[in-house]
């Protein structure tokens, strides 16, 4: 089988160096009009086309989207989230001829953000976490986009609403959530549904901090049934954490649904699998982070909220 046809076999053509052709096909540096006359008809004629990386790094665009997730884990990177939403950016930037990379930032991420801007294979930045875009370096203005604080995200207070509201219609009036971390930006509007909500029934305010995962949600459990052992319902921010609430409701003989009701957020595949599938709602990451990649790259969002609605099974 045959190669493609390469750089050196266009410059052969036209009687040119490769330097020269390597100007002309880039758009970058000195030629003679002759010169590129000769090596546009060479490359016609062979039918060359430039690898988009290549094409990339001789203008010195970068060759990658950088996924910088803010957060105190060093292991967010393995977070399902986090994961999903680099699969989503790479096939989204993939006939860009661009790459997908992952960096955690603690959350003093100020001098990690200059590093970044600093980096020239680096073409645009995804940003994860992050509480404000005010202090985003003057070197990424123009080449990045959120996902959360100020940029793109999920409903999260519509979708959690629905659920609350589904609580309170079933009769539930004992309800405590376990939110998410008080650091992260994206966690006050799932709170602030909740504040809200309970306070327009006039019913008491429960909550309990989580960080998204399990462990903590095994822990705000045991917290809730410590402090109000009449709690009924439970509203956990993902689904992750409501995984953690059931274990932990279930290692002390409470039932659910029957003495308290579970709810989740994200409806990731496995909810619908476990013994009791889990009540949770919508989360499109998938969508989202493609269009936070296409936004990095100058494109266009047109959405900056995207719908969550609520999916009811076993659990409330």
């Amino acid at each position: 089988m045959s190669s493609s046809p390469g750089l050196a076999e266009v410059a052969r053509l036209a009687g040119v160096s490769l330097a020269t052709a390597s100007r002309v096909v880039s758009g970058r540096g000195p030629a003679s009009a002759a010169s590129r006359e000769a090596v546009r008809r060479a490359a016609a004629e062979v039918g060359y086309v430039p690898h988009p990386v290549a094409s990339r790094l001789a203008r010195g665009a970068g060759t990658r989207i950088l996924f910088a997730v803010r957060d105190r884990r060093a292991g967010i990177v393995h977070d399902p989230f986090v994961t999903r939403a680099a699969a989503a950016m790479a096939a989204a930037v993939d006939a860009d001829g661009l790459g997908v990379s992952l960096r955690h930032l603690p959350l003093d991420a100020a001098a990690g953000l200059e590093r970044i801007a600093a980096d020239r294979s680096v073409a645009a930045v995804v940003l994860a976490g992050h509480d404000s875009l005010d202090d985003v370096p003057a070197g990424l203005r123009g080449r990045f986009a959120a996902i959360g604080a100020d940029g793109l995200d999920v409903d999260s207070a519509a979708g959690i609403g629905a659920l609350l509201r589904h609580l309170h219609v079933i009769g539930r009036r004992r309800i405590a959530l376990v939110s998410g971390p008080a650091w992260l930006a994206a966690a006050r509007a799932p709170l602030g549904a909740y504040t809200t909500l309970m306070r327009e029934a006039g019913l008491p305010i429960r909550v309990v901090p989580g960080d998204f995962t399990a462990g903590r949600g095994r822990l705000a459990a045991a917290t809730v049934l410590r402090r109000w052992p009449d709690t009924d319902a439970i509203a956990a921010v993902s689904d992750a954490t409501a995984f953690g609430v059931l274990q932990s409701l279930a290692a002390a003989g409470v039932r659910v649904p029957c003495d308290v009701a579970v709810t989740g957020f994200d409806d990731i595949p496995v909810a619908a699998c476990v013994s009791a599938a889990l009540s949770t709602a919508t989360h499109p990451v998938e969508l989202i982070a493609a269009a936070a990649a296409k936004a990095a790259l100058g494109a266009d969002s047109s959405a900056r909220l995207f719908p969550s609605r609520p999916v009811l099974r076993s659990t409330a």
